[in-house]
Parts: structure tokens; C-alpha cells; sequence
């Protein structure tokens, strides 16, 4: 069915942050109360016209955004673009029937970002890197990113070469780079398995580009110096590619946030563990079980706490907790527990957790919806939510993060 001409009026902003008009027609880059003008197809509007913009309507500040599809809300004003995102959690809530209090939220700062996954394409001519603009195979490159920390737009010359080297012009490399605390952590996958000789060039172009650690589709290349991170009193070295909070400033947020929840706990089991970034700053003050699928990440973590002081005792446990949650009987030995599942949330052990005695739980979350589920099979085995703060740390962005108490 060919495109219609269209004009609408948008009447609220949608999940992905995209404007949404009678029909529904998604519209992107736009905002309530706006009239646009555009074709339709498919229920979408993919180039309107602002035939009447918004009050809440700012100059988006990145040169990159027309083109590049990794912020999907920097023509909004901040206060707006917050108050939206308390919406989407107090909706959440409202949709399981729940109502909380909202503690005031942490805004990231820009040019903050310390970890980032660029897609890397070799031309005829030297190499694009950058980022796909929006539902698109098109590579945008962002040497202006206002998201990025200084140091990873920097590198991004590196990723170049890299690229021209070694990527395809039938297919794109992913290039996961992180800030460490000692250097540039660069994983990259897609590329070709590298045979011996090439193995030495890579080994040797991660030398002369000052990298702290170079792995190729989880073969670590080379490492000039452990990538380390401190997280509290330790120093941990993450495996290639694990996951890490996208801010040192959110990060440092949401450790705060836990921390208040949690007390003077004197032993925490943190489910979903990660690398440690609340188990061992808690484990300052209280002993701490950690609990995490991935070995290699509770290795990095144990490796972390044996190596530090004034630290007190961590154990840690590979479980599936999705699978296998740890029963209400084997959670009466604690004082509190940190829970900070991904975006599927943590259905099975949020049950077995409302079954459980356990007296306060510090909850983290990225997907308003899944926590929303989880808090109400709390508060139906006998937990309130007390209190609920957002931490935008993915600037311009639909994603919303938080962090949460419930108390029996």
C-alpha cells in the first residue's frame, strides 16, 4: 500500500520514546501536543514535517543526531525528558496496581560514558566506525558525541585502523570498547578467527595503540596490563566484554542507593552479582554472598577481594537464578539482599524472595515493566516498597534505570 500524506496530532510519547498519533502512528523525534506532516506507511511516519512544535522543543545539541540513531530524545528539554521517564516507572507500578514514593533522581552527566559498542565497516578507502542510525544498516560516525567519555572519542581513529586491517565490506566488526582504570579494554567480534601470523599483528598493533587488553571473539589477544576497575577497596579485572554500569557517576549512584537500602545489614546475599559493584563495597561493613551465572565474572570478583584490605568476608556461588533461585529457607541467614537482574527481571527468585523472611531488599533495575512485576509478588508475599529512584545514566535515551527499597 503506497505512503498517505498525512497531518496528526501527537498525543503522548511511547516506550521507545517515539511520538504516537490517533491510529496508532508512531513518529518519531517528536513530542505531545506537536502537529506534523509527513507520509505514512505501515503505521509510521518516518520523516514528519513540525507544523506546530512543542514548548518542551529544544535545538538537539549533538551535530551527529539527525544522523545517528544511538539518542532517540535530545530534542526534548532535560526536566521534560526526566518527568517522562518517572512516568514510564510510575505507570509501571500503576499497571500492577502499586503506588511508591519517588526519591529525587541522579541526572549522569555528558561525555561520561565509559563503555560503548561501535560497529566498524572497511570501505574502499580506509574505514567507518560509528554508530547505525535509527532501524537502519547505515553507520553514522560520531566524533562529536556528546555521550561519550573524552578518551573513548579519542580511541576512535584507533578503531579506524583496526577496522581498515582487519574488518570486511561484506560484513561490519563489533567493537566493545571500555575505559578502564588502567587503559582501553577492546573487545571486538565478527572479524575472522586470526590464524598464527595474524595473531602476532594484532598482539602488535594493540602495543603500539597503548591498549590495556586486546580479545578477539573472547580470546584475549593481548594485554599489556590487567584492565582493572576499582570498585570500592578493590581493584577487579572484568573478563572481555562483561558487563559494567555505564557511568562511573551512575555507578557511584546506584551503589549509594543499595547502600542506604541495605543499612547496617550485617550479612547481604547480591543476587545477580556481576563483577562486585555492590558486593564489595558493601562487604566494608557487612558479609556479603555473592551470587552470579557467569563463573568468569565471580572469578574476577573473587580475585578483586582477595587482593584488597579492609574488606570482609565475600563468598561467592554460580547459579542460574533463573532456573534454580535460591529458596525462602536458604535466604533466613541473611539480613538483606541486593537484587539487580537484567531486563528479564527475576521472576522465579522475586517469588521465592516474597516466601523468604528476609527483612529489607535493595532492588536495581533496567526494565520498569519487569520490576513492576517482581515488586508485586513482593508486596503480595508481605513487603512494602518504600521508596523508588530513577538514575538516568543512558542520556537521551528511552532506557530508565532504578533503584528501590522494599521493607516486611
Amino acid at each position: 500500500m503506497p505512503p498517505a500524506m498525512a497531518t496528526l496530532t501527537i498525543t503522548r510519547l511511547g516506550h521507545q520514546g517515539d511520538g504516537i498519533a490517533d491510529g496508532p502512528v508512531f513518529v518519531p523525534r517528536t513530542l505531545p501536543g506537536e502537529v506534523v506532516e509527513g507520509d505514512v506507511a505501515g503505521g509510521r511516519m518516518a520523516a514528519p514535517r513540525i507544523i506546530t512544535p512543542s514548548d518542551q522543543r529544544i535545538k538537539a545539541p549533538c551535530p551527529h543526531y539527525r544522523s545517528c540513531g544511538g539518542c532517540a530524545l535530545q530534542h526534548a528539554r532535560d526536566d521534560f525528558v526526566t518527568g517522562w521517564k518517572h512516568d514510564i516507572v510510575r505507570q509501571a507500578l500503576a499497571a500492577q496496581g502499586i503506588e511508591a514514593p519517588f526519591r529525587a533522581p541522579h541526572i549522569t552527566p555528558l561525555h561520561s560514558r565509559r563503555r560503548a559498542t561501535f560497529t566498524g565497516r572497511r570501505l574502499k578507502t580506509g574505514a567507518l566506525v560509528g554508530f547505525h542510525a535509527r532501524a537502519s544498516d547505515v553507520v553514522t560516525a560520531v566524533p562529536d558525541c556528546l555521550i561519550l567519555h573524552p578518551e573513548l572519542t579519542a580511541a576512535l581513529p584507533l578503531l579506524q585502523d583496526l577496522t581498515a586491517r582487519e574488518g570486511s565490506r561484506k560484513g561490519e566488526l563489533s567493537l566493545a570498547l571500555t575505559l578502564s582504570d588502567a587503559g582501553l579494554d577492546l573487545a571486538v567480534t565478527g572479524g575472522k578467527a586470526p590464524d598464527g601470523p595474524r595473531r602476532a599483528n594484532l598482539g602488535q598493533w594493540a602495543g603500539q595503540a597503548g591498549l590495556a587488553r586486546l580479545a578477539w571473539d573472547g580470546e584475549v589477544i593481548a594485554q599489556e596490563h590487567p584492565p582493572f576497575h576499582n570498585i570500592g577497596r578493590a581493584r577487579v579485572t572484568p573478563p572481555p566484554g562483561a558487563f559494567l554500569q555505564a557511568t562511573k557517576p551512575a555507578e557511584a549512584a546506584l551503589q549509594a542507593a543499595v547502600a542506604d537500602a541495605v543499612g547496617t545489614a550485617g550479612h547481604i546475599a547480591d543476587l545477580f552479582a556481576g563483577c562486585g559493584t555492590f558486593a564489595i563495597p558493601l562487604a566494608e561493613h557487612a558479609e556479603v554472598h555473592a551470587v552470579e551465572g557467569d563463573g568468569a565474572m565471580l572469578a574476577a570478583l573473587d580475585a578483586g577481594w582477595r587482593h584488597a584490605t579492609g574488606l570482609k568476608r565475600i563468598t561467592t556461588q554460580t547459579r542460574d537464578l533463573f532456573r534454580n533461585p535460591i529458596l525462602p529457607e536458604d535466604l533466613a541467614r541473611f539480613d538483606a539482599v541486593v537484587i539487580d537482574p537484567p531486563r528479564a527481571g527475576a521472576d522465579a527468585q522475586a517469588r521465592a524472595l516474597a516466601n523468604s523472611n528476609v527483612p529489607v531488599i535493595a532492588a536495581v533495575s533496567c526494565n520498569p515493566v519487569t520490576f513492576a512485576r517482581d515488586a508485586k509478588s513482593l508486596i503480595q508475599g508481605g513487603y512494602r516498597l518504600n521508596w523508588v529512584q530513577l538514575v538516568d545514566q543512558f542520556r537521551f535515551s528511552p532506557h530508565v534505570e532504578l533503584a528501590a527499597q522494599f521493607l516486611r
